[in-house]
């Protein structure tokens, strides 16, 4: 069996579908999203949810992988890396487990998916400069088992990694999400 999240033998991570979030969770994790920082307390006096609901249920939610970690939240331009760019990549197939590891190494590689389609896998890198991305990309093609990249520079994040919607959008009863309504007046962002 191929191995593509640890070198520990494959098991999947049970993460909680939404239709297993209750209203109170989804309040919870919405108060997060406009205050990652919010103590436990403050959570709890803002949602009027006791101190013991509001812990116990985001220990549930972050021990069955609802929550991403914390780290997700830095900003690679805050750490001098301002270029972002996608990597597509081709494997032979027999060497996907020493890819994937040899990715893990190199610190400017954020994600990694393996979609279905032409490509093996997505890779999200950063850089400093376009330089900087050439000498990224070269780390990345010359990991064990990638037999070709093709790396796109990109110029602007025009939607940020969001879930907002998704947590205000009512469940239609049959773990099928409803039409998505627009978002209160009160949520919405201004473009950048």
């Amino acid at each position: 069996m191929v191995n593509l999240t640890s070198p520990e033998p494959f098991q999947p991570r049970r993460v909680i579908r939404t239709q297993q979030l209750d209203r109170t969770d989804r309040r919870i994790l919405l108060a997060l999203d406009e205050d990652p920082r919010a103590p436990i307390m403050v959570l709890a006096q803002r949602l009027g949810l006791a101190r013991g609901t509001v812990q116990s249920r985001l220990e549930r939610m972050a021990a069955s992988g609802v929550l991403r970690a914390s780290s997700t939240r830095v900003h690679p331009e805050g750490l001098g890396r301002g270029v972002l760019a996608e990597v597509s990549a081709e494997l032979d197939q027999s060497h996907i487990n020493e890819a994937v590891a040899a990715l893990r190494r190199i610190p400017e590689v954020l994600e990694c998916l393996a979609p279905a389609g032409d490509t093996d896998l997505l890779i999200r890198a950063v850089a400093t400069s376009p330089d900087d991305l050439y000498r990224v990309s070269e780390e990345i093609r010359l990991c064990p088992g990638i037999r070709r990249t093709s790396t796109r520079m990109i110029l602007r994040t025009v939607i940020p990694y969001r879930t907002t919607a998704l947590l205000e959008a009512e469940d239609g009863g049959d773990g099928a999400p409803s039409p998505a309504a627009p978002a209160p007046a009160a949520r919405r962002r201004p473009l950048p």
